[in-house]
């Protein structure tokens, strides 16, 4: 059976060195500005809301004014924002992702200036259930490698890890690279076991379930929806030239798949640059999972919490144009500026960062232990070490033989 004309595919050209144009005419209308229609409809939905709530209930009414703070933030940041490297579904749903990103970064900039007793008192205003502390679980207590024991752990967090992975192979777009940040991960759970319970697993739990498993499953369905992207392009046709309305709903659905594809070909031994860009690239990356599992567990909140989810599902749609921005910075030398979606994506995680490490002080009496210490200087060493030997021995070496 042959494609339908509107799908047919050929080998991809190389990627140009910019990002593509945010004008897609083959959905002409959906490109045609429509800032007076938003605006109505915005003041429509704030009109009904304010004349039909309930002026005695301060907590609801506190709440659904935040709601319309923020939707009036989005609409004017989709109003006024610039275009990102996107443009499938629409550039607006990419600028309207940037808008959620500033609202979570300054949400996160208050809670900075909070103390932790006051930073667990604001989750109850989006959970009143929360507020409690966690009582401490450990996956760690009966480690012998028995078949009811490799079911017991075979929970809704084992599918949490393949789809995270997935999402984390589409970000990555390398299989290499995924590989050494999830086992780079695994040792640091070994690391922090001491600070945070549930990272205290059997060892069958971190490389047979995790790795072996949910890792390596997440990981193979992401990099071969990478390759399947690479391998085609589509030739576009707008939707009024479809005749039949298969087609046209075909059409449709292909909206939300790339307009085009561009591999990642990080070559980090090239020049001392990429070495260090990518080293600090799969950093974030830890850091960003990291992050919530020290938030969560100076929170009190849940694993299974729909904040958590909230958290990692945006966080998931901000790095998909912050990593494609950053490998344009990293890769291309006419980019002279990182991208907003970027920029704004490390000033999160290293907030992020602050908080825990403030919220963090008292929580955490118990050092390092100097296993831990010893093993991760030496792996500094390392990287400092071929580095060295990489970008100024070996170099001058090669212009010794040659001259």
């Amino acid at each position: 059976m042959s494609r339908p004309r509107h799908l047919t595919t050929r080998p991809s050209a190389a990627a140009p060195p910019m990002f593509h144009e945010s004008t897609d005419p083959t959905l002409e209308f959906f490109y045609h500005p429509r800032t007076l229609s938003a605006l109505a409809v915005l003041l429509a939905g704030f009109l009904y809301v304010a004349l039909y709530s309930d002026p005695s209930n301060n907590m609801l009414n506190t709440k659904w004014g935040l709601g319309a703070l923020c939707s009036v933030f989005v609409v004017v940041s989709v109003v006024l924002f610039r275009d990102g490297p996107f443009v499938r579904p629409h550039p607006a749903f990419w600028r309207a992702v940037l808008a959620l990103n500033v609202l979570y970064e300054m949400f996160l900039v208050f809670l900075l200036f909070q103390s932790k007793r006051t930073g667990r008192q604001i989750m109850t205003f989006f959970d009143p259930g929360l507020g409690i502390e966690l009582p401490e679980r450990s996956y760690g207590e009966n480690c012998a490698l028995t078949w009811p024991n490799l079911r017991a752990g075979m929970d809704i967090f084992v599918l949490a890890h393949s789809v995270g992975w997935f999402g984390k192979a589409l970000i990555l777009r390398n299989r290499t690279l995924c590989w050494i940040v999830s086992i780079t991960f695994e040792l640091l759970e070994y690391s922090l076991a001491h600070q945070l319970p549930n990272f205290h697993e059997c060892w069958w739990d971190h490389w047979i379930l995790d790795v072996l498993l949910c890792n390596w499953l997440g990981i193979h369905v992401g990099i071969k929806c990478c390759e399947y992207f690479k391998m085609k392009t589509y030739t576009w046709h707008g939707i009024r030239e479809i005749p039949s309305l298969r087609g046209k709903l075909s059409r449709a659905g292909a909206q939300f798949t790339p307009r085009s594809w561009t591999a990642y070909q990080w070559a980090p031994t090239r020049r001392f640059k990429s070495f260090v860009g990518i080293v600090l690239f799969a950093v974030l990356i830890l850091l960003a999972e990291l992050n919530v599992f020290y938030l969560k567990s100076l929170l009190w909140i849940p694993p299974e919490h729909p904040l958590v989810i909230a958290r990692l599902a945006l966080l998931f749609m901000f790095s998909l144009p912050g990593a494609r921005e950053y490998y344009e910075y990293y890769s291309n030398p006419r980019c002279k500026r990182m991208g907003a979606h970027c920029w704004l994506l490390i000033a999160t995680l290293l907030t992020e960062l602050l908080i825990v490490v403030k919220f963090g002080r008292g929580e955490f009496s118990e050092p390092f232990p100097r296993l831990v210490i010893v093993f991760w200087s030496m792996v500094a060493l390392a990287l400092a070490a071929f580095s060295l030997w990489q970008f100024v021995l070996m170099p001058r070496l090669r212009h010794s033989k040659t001259a």
